[in-house]
C-alpha cells in the first residue's frame, strides 16, 4: 500500500471543533467519502480518505492548518467554525478568515517580520500595534495575554496571590491584565478564598501535598482559567 506523502505543513494542528464538523457536513447532506473526494479532487490532497475524515470528526486525528482550510471550502464554512477556542496568532488569525498580508499592513508591520511572529508565537509590537491586532482579529482581554506571550507571568502571580497575601498582587496583576481596581481585589479575594477552601478538603480527605489528585494543586494549575472566569461573573463571591 503505498504511503501518503508528508504534509508540508510543520506547525501543530489547530485546535479543532470535531462535533462542528460532523453537524456542518451532516447539514450539507455529505458523506465522509463525498468530503474525501472533494478534498483529493479540488483541494490537491490525494492522501484523504474517507477514514481520515471520520477521525477526525471523532477526534482522534486533527487537521492541520491547510486541511481545516480545505474542509472549510468542502463545507462552505468559515475556518473558524471549525477551530475550537484559538490561542495562538495563527490560530486567531486563521478563524478569522484572514490573509497574513491583511493582518501584518492592519498592524503596521512587514509581511515577513509578521509571519516569524506567527511562527515563534511571539508578538513584537508597540502598544499601537497590539491594540490594531486586538481590533482586527477580536481578541478579549485574555487571548491579548496570550497571542502576546504575557499568560505565564499573570499565572505566576495568580498563584502567589491565593497562596499567600492577595492582596499585595492587585497591583502587580493590574499591570498585565488592566482591570477597574474594585473588580480585579473582588476576584483575588474570590480565588483565594477558593484555593484556601480547597486546601482545607483535601487536609479534612487526609490527602498530602504530594497527592496527585489534590485539588489544590489542580486548582493552582487552572488558575489562569478560574481568574477569567471569575472576572466574567464580575468577581462576585
Amino acid at each position: 500500500m503505498r504511503r501518503p506523502p508528508l504534509r508540508s505543513d510543520h506547525h501543530p494542528p489547530p485546535p479543532f471543533n470535531a462535533p462542528a464538523a460532523r453537524r456542518l457536513r451532516a447539514a450539507l447532506g455529505l458523506g465522509p467519502d463525498h468530503v474525501a473526494h472533494a478534498l483529493r479532487a479540488s483541494y490537491d490532497l490525494p492522501y484523504v480518505t474517507p477514514a481520515l475524515v471520520a477521525a477526525w470528526e471523532r477526534g482522534t486525528a486533527s487537521p492541520s492548518h491547510p486541511e481545516l482550510t480545505a474542509l472549510a471550502g468542502v463545507l462552505w464554512c468559515s475556518p473558524g467554525e471549525l477551530i475550537g477556542r484559538p490561542r495562538t496568532l495563527r490560530e486567531h488569525r486563521m478563524a478569522r478568515g484572514l490573509a497574513p498580508e491583511d493582518v501584518a499592513h492592519t498592524v503596521g508591520h512587514e509581511l515577513q517580520a509578521y509571519l516569524r511572529m506567527e511562527e515563534t508565537g511571539q508578538w513584537r509590537g508597540t502598544e499601537r500595534q497590539t491594540a490594531a491586532l486586538t481590533r482586527v482579529l477580536g481578541l478579549t482581554l485574555a487571548d491579548v495575554l496570550t497571542v502576546t506571550g504575557r499568560e505565564e507571568r499573570l499565572a505566576e502571580l495568580l498563584r502567589d496571590a491565593v497562596t499567600t497575601r492577595w492582596q499585595a498582587y492587585v497591583r502587580p496583576v493590574s499591570k498585565i491584565a488592566p482591570l477597574e481596581r474594585r473588580v480585579l481585589e473582588e476576584v483575588l479575594h474570590r480565588l483565594h478564598q477558593d484555593y484556601q477552601g480547597h486546601m482545607a478538603a483535601t487536609l479534612s480527605w487526609g490527602g498530602g501535598p504530594t497527592d496527585a489528585s489534590d485539588p489544590g494543586r489542580d486548582f493552582l494549575a487552572h488558575v489562569v482559567d478560574h481568574f477569567w472566569t471569575a472576572v466574567e461573573d464580575g468577581g462576585r463571591t
